[in-house]
């Protein structure tokens, strides 16, 4: 239970305790603190009488600690480093140099993105907590909206913003995914075309639907529409169905690295110079989040437009 002098202890009187304790002498301490001795002796009076304690006891040598005070220095001194630790940790917060920030991606920001910006953020913003949670561009947007979480990696286009923005991180072109066995294989490059009678492994039309959107626009210039053989959310599960023969995909050239025993990636002839999808930031612009802004800046740092 909080007793009566707890709840109207004054940091500015503990300050003056502890540093009268640690010079014991008015006149030192009164100069340490930019006072006088009048009120640096009112001051210590005060806090004895808020206490019930006596502090120190005065005789003619000076000033000692009572048995009461060297008890309780230790204390007095935790209590002002603690207080100094908690008004820098909310100025650090209120510049978005502290805090809790969290941070939803899609499994393709693994390559590259969350490699080079984690360990910028630790290292630049120690003071700051990283949450990161996996999921679905749509998801990741709808999080945004419910205030779930504050900042996401996602691929774009996406078609259902739901009152979020974007930092393009990264553009890319799509590239065309194969089991290494298929016929198609053996070629250096292919156009969309030459893909025409192929199954596809296509994006899920809820979760993924600014992928597939983009897939299915690309086919229909060539002339086609795909036949779709399965459906996925994430990109990396798209590659682990091609993986099994089940189909082929359109996929983002980014995830051609690491290269894969299973997988034979080409180049799409008529998408070399195309560059409809890209990695991005989303974040919400308003309430303005400070980690948010932070994150920006060393997002724009490390990966400038078209980087």
């Amino acid at each position: 239970m909080t007793t009566p002098a707890l709840r109207t202890l004054d940091l500015r009187r503990i300050r003056h305790f502890v540093v009268l304790a640690e010079t014991l002498n008015y006149r030192k301490a009164a100069q340490l603190l930019h006072m006088t001795q009048p009120p640096l002796t009112v001051s210590i009076q005060k806090l004895e009488a808020e206490l019930g304690v006596r502090l120190f006891e005065r005789d003619a040598k000076g000033v000692q600690l009572s048995r009461s005070g060297r008890a309780v220095l230790v204390e007095a001194q935790q209590i002002l480093q603690h207080a100094e630790a908690f008004a820098e940790m909310a100025t650090l917060a209120e510049n978005g140099r502290a805090g809790v920030l969290r941070i939803g991606f899609t499994g393709s920001a693994t390559h590259g993105v969350l490699q080079r910006l984690v360990p910028c953020l630790r290292a630049e913003l120690p003071k700051l907590e990283l949450l990161l949670r996996e999921g679905s561009s749509m998801g990741i947007v709808q999080a945004l909206a419910t205030g779930d979480i504050d900042a996401g990696f996602l691929w774009t286009p996406v078609l259902k913003p739901m009152g979020a923005e974007f930092q393009i991180l990264q553009r890319d072109t799509l590239v065309a995914a194969l089991p290494r066995g298929h016929r198609l294989a053996s070629k250096k490059s292919l156009r969309l075309a030459d893909l025409a009678q192929e199954p596809f492994i296509l994006y899920d039309a809820l979760q993924a639907e600014g992928m597939r959107s983009v897939c299915m626009m690309a086919c229909q210039r060539a002339g086609f529409v795909p036949r779709a053989a399965q459906e996925a959310v994430q990109v990396r599960t798209v590659l682990t169905l091609v993986e099994t023969g089940l189909g082929i995909a359109l996929v983002p050239g980014v995830v051609q690295q690491p290269p894969s025993e299973l997988i034979a990636f080409r180049a799409l002839e008529d998408l070399r110079e195309d560059r409809p999808i890209g990695l991005a930031l989303a974040y919400r612009p308003q309430p303005a989040h400070p980690t948010v802004a932070a994150l920006r800046a060393i997002a724009a740092r490390e990966f400038p437009v078209g980087d």
